[in-house]
């Protein structure tokens, strides 16, 4: 069963996502983990680049005298992990991210592969309690990856959060069905800023199967920041395709 999916997002008005870059600098830029804590999700997702920035660690080794089957790990053993409000799910398809680490805020840290990873990195993530799933061979089936986050994990609401390739990714899945976003009184007005929706080159030309967007409410947060959110219809047919 897919979770109900939230993405959500803090940008500037033209859209973009770093704040560093934003101007008036420190726009309303303490709101995020307030929402993030008001959705509620049993987990919330992420991209390999933002990933790595909360990463610790250096690459793992290239080589591993240990083979390891190509099937769900879970630090805790198997089924619902320990007694923590959430999971921090990152999508790391080729195994690059060391990690140094076996949570980000106390959420434990749950890596989506492909089973083309090496065993070394797989060796990596099990020495540091780092439990991960498998999501296609050699890319990442998104609904696939959903479907095991609810089944093992319990997973019922994930958020969504970025970069905006990961975000792009969903979205194009015909996969978010609600997007809530802090809008800041600020502008980025320069090249090379992530967006808060992107795609890779092999991507640039697929559309998402949106039918309908639909304004549930807008909220003033104070200092001219608002949160918008939407509630997403998609076409579940052309989401398959």
């Amino acid at each position: 069963m897919k979770p109900y999916v939230i993405c959500l997002m803090h940008s500037s008005l033209d859209g973009r996502t770093h704040p560093s870059r934003w101007r008036p600098k420190g726009a309303g830029t303490d709101w995020f983990e307030t929402v993030h804590e008001e959705l509620g999700g049993d987990a919330w997702v992420i991209g390999r680049v933002t990933g790595s920035e909360f990463a610790k660690g250096k690459p793992y080794p290239a080589a591993s005298s240990e083979t390891f089957p190509r099937k769900s790990w879970f630090a805790w053993g198997d089924g619902k992990g320990p007694d923590v409000k959430s999971y921090g799910v990152v999508l790391d398809a080729q195994g690059k991210i060391g990690w140094g680490r076996s949570d980000i805020g106390g959420d434990p840290i749950v890596v989506v592969l492909t089973e083309g990873v090496p065993d070394s990195h797989l060796a990596g993530l099990r020495g540091e309690g780092v439990s991960y799933i498998f999501a296609g061979a050699s890319e990442i089936d998104l609904t696939l990856a959903l479907d095991i986050l609810n089944r093992d994990l319990g997973v019922k609401r994930l958020l969504v959060e970025g970069g905006g390739v990961a975000n792009g990714a969903f979205l194009r899945a015909g996969l978010i069905d609600e997007f809530n976003l802090i809008l800041s009184p600020a502008i980025d007005g320069a090249k090379g800023a992530p967006f808060v929706f992107d795609s890779t080159e092999a991507d640039g030309d697929k559309r998402a199967p949106i039918t309908a967007m639909t304004l549930e409410s807008t909220r003033e947060l104070g200092g001219g920041v608002l949160l918008l959110r939407y509630l997403i219809k998609n076409d579940p047919q052309a989401a398959a395709t």
